[in-house]
């Protein structure tokens, strides 16, 4: 199925991209008031050591916004250009600003009601020693039709992040399917034009990610079925980097069988 090597060939480099989560270097939440940031070991937020001075300057968080200023002497970029203090959030920003020193870039986000820095790196460890991720052998049996069956009334399905935060997303459906005789159904939610899956099996923590994997299909067609590729379940961020914030399988989408297609684990399994 070269579809699929395709699809495993984009997956990768997207990975590597400059925005691909192997440039994930760190991830700090703020408190508020003063967070002094640099690669000293006595800051609040301890960026990697020889890539930024000692101590670069401070965050500040008060309330919604987050602000910053910068040391006497560092070179800070925000545009392409030195910055000394600068507004990194507020609500209602179009965009976040990017702030850059050498080669690294970080940004604020916000989870919940809480608000961190996203650091990245281009030359960030995970990125340098990536080795590709092994998968099970494709197979046409892993590709599934599947109907899809509304939810009559707008629902919400809780969602659980690794770093232990539930919020409420909205579900269209559920993606029904047969396996083997057996009818198995898994809640959806949306991600731009198509449905996204959390889901786990049987095979984590043995030879997939131990706390699941994703999978993408097309929305359904006018006859209510789309198809679930398995072939094409993917790894969560977190098991590449341990600075993303990714969402966990709902209880209800935990399969009790084994899912043998798809992406591998990228850690020790």
């Amino acid at each position: 199925m070269a579809s699929v090597d395709q699809w495993h060939q984009q997956r990768e480099a997207k990975l590597k991209e400059p925005d691909g989560w192997l440039t994930l270097a760190g991830l700090f939440w703020l408190q508020e008031g003063d967070n002094s940031f640099g690669s000293g070991p006595d800051n609040g937020l301890t960026f990697p050591q020889e890539k930024i001075p000692g101590r670069a300057g401070v965050i500040h968080l008060k309330g919604d916004t987050v602000t910053t200023r910068i040391n006497p002497g560092v070179e800070v970029l925000l545009k392409g250009k030195p910055v000394r203090e600068a507004l990194l959030y507020t609500p209602g920003m179009d965009t976040v600003p990017r702030l850059t020193h050498g080669t690294l870039t970080w940004f604020v986000i916000k989870r919940g009601d809480r608000y961190g820095i996203r650091l990245r790196d281009l030359q960030n460890d995970a990125l340098v020693h990536f080795k590709g991720i092994k998968r099970f052998p494709v197979k046409a049996d892993w590709r599934l039709e599947a109907n899809f069956v509304a939810h009559p009334t707008p629902k919400q399905i809780a969602i659980t992040n690794i770093v232990g935060q539930t919020s409420m997303q909205n579900s269209p459906g559920t993606v029904v399917f047969t396996l083997n005789g057996q009818q198995y159904q898994l809640d959806a939610l949306v991600e731009g034009e198509e449905l996204f899956i959390i889901f786990a099996d049987k095979t984590n923590g043995i030879e997939t990610y131990g706390a699941g994997r994703y999978l993408y299909a097309d929305k359904p067609g006018p006859d209510g079925t789309t198809v679930l590729d398995f072939n094409k379940a993917s790894n969560p961020p977190c098991d590449f980097v341990s600075y993303a914030t990714c969402p966990l399988p709902p209880r209800q989408n935990f399969l009790p069988i084994m899912i043998e297609a798809g992406e591998k684990s990228y850690g020790e399994y």
